[in-house]
């Protein structure tokens, strides 16, 4: 089998998976307890904030440990909201292709009386700095945009945005759920104010993550009941979760150089392998996009029916956002940079590992080229555009 989907979740790390059995044996003391027992689980848990803090720049008190990048993204973004509505301003700033967790948040906060502004994405899958800078009023409470899409891979320019923000006196947000691990992060060098990550993204176990906030920003909670992560998240940490996750983060990002150059040179033979395929697109720019991400729509097939097939062929790939697999409407990413329904439905990704060969990735170039034949020598769209009765897209 080669698993490429690990945009939807990688595999935990040897090294994860040993320091989080050794705690659940031998350190499973409650870390807000005053005796030693439970002060040694406590050691772990501020060794992980510090580890944590280290990879992106920033202080240990500035990181809050969360069950993953959704709740991250919740909090930080209502967090500012609130914060906002105190001082009159009353708007958000966000793009149209992100993920979920972010775009359902701004949807309830408009129905609180906030005003949302989602910003157009380029074809490219690129966020404009000038246009956000142009959104930007004198209400302006937050901007949220994500650093690089889950589905497409595209890279938006952080740091831009960040000054933009920085010298508007705007605080700026991102979903960096998907970057971090595969690029290099700075919060202060990056004018960040909050993030958002996941630590099942980078090998680490599902049901963890954290949230940085910048020291000074006051973050609301979403869970009551304890004085837990400085009383901002109630509840006894997750101590070998969150130690295993912080193990998992500090083993990928010591390889990322090396890792990044050797995943990017096999995404591209994969992007150009693909690209042989009549009447089929890239999604995203070519070259700002994660090292590991590769999107593809494919006219006149159903995503659906192409992941099936490739499954019975031993690859395991997706056709979008692992939150959204359920959906039968194509992908909100797709549609926010230009593609039709039509096309949109028959989207491809794959995202693959560290640990992808040559030999996979000339497999899986086969694999998709005998599979998107197969289906459309039997589509009725297909049919129709071969014979003109349908205009090409393309």
């Amino acid at each position: 089998m080669i698993y490429a989907d690990n945009a939807a979740t990688t595999k935990m790390s040897q090294a994860s998976i040993d320091k989080m059995i050794s705690l659940m044996n031998e350190t499973y003391g409650n870390p807000s307890s005053l005796y030693r027992f439970g002060q040694k689980a406590k050691e772990e848990l501020e060794l992980a904030r510090e580890t944590v803090a280290s990879v992106i720049g920033a202080e240990p008190r500035e990181i809050l440990f969360t069950s993953g990048g959704s709740e991250a993204d919740n909090q930080a973004i209502r967090s500012v909201a609130l914060l906002g509505k105190a001082q009159g301003k009353n708007h958000i700033i966000s793009t149209k292709f992100e993920h979920h967790a972010v775009l359902h948040t701004l949807d309830k906060l408009a129905k609180e009386g906030f005003e949302i502004t989602l910003l157009d994405v380029h074809k490219d899958g690129l966020v404009r700095p000038e246009e956000v800078a142009a959104a930007i009023t004198d209400k302006t409470a937050l901007v949220t945009i994500m650093y690089a899409n889950n589905e497409i891979g595209t890279i938006q320019p952080i740091a831009e945005i960040g000054k933009i923000c920085r010298e508007k006196k705007v605080l700026f947000h991102t979903d960096a759920v998907q970057a971090i691990g595969h690029l290099p992060i700075n919060v202060v060098e990056q004018n960040i104010d909050l993030l958002s990550a996941s630590g099942h993204k980078f090998h680490g176990p599902k049901g963890t993550g954290f949230l940085y906030a910048k020291k000074g920003i006051k973050l609301s909670n979403l869970i009551e009941g304890g004085a837990q992560e400085r009383g901002k998240r109630a509840g006894t940490e997750n101590v070998p979760g969150i130690a295993a996750m912080a193990v998992a983060l500090k083993e990928i990002v010591e390889k990322m150089p090396e890792t990044a150059k050797e995943v990017s040179a096999k995404r591209d033979r994969l992007i150009a392998g693909l690209s042989e395929i009549e009447h089929s697109a890239l999604n995203g720019d070519r070259t700002k996009r994660l090292p590991s991400n590769v999107n593809f729509c494919f006219e006149g097939i159903e995503g659906e029916s192409l992941l099936l097939l490739l499954d019975e062929k031993g690859i395991a790939a997706s056709s979008g956002s692992a939150c959204t697999s359920g959906s039968l409407d194509p992908s909100h990413v797709l549609l926010a940079i230009g593609r039709v329904h039509d096309v949109a439905h028959g989207s491809l990704r794959l995202s693959l590992g560290e640990d992808i060969t040559d030999e996979d990735i000339d497999y899986m170039i086969n694999a998709v080229k005998e599979v998107v034949t197969y289906l459309r020598s039997f589509s009725p769209i297909w049919r129709d555009l071969v014979a003109g009765k349908k205009q090409f897209i393309l």
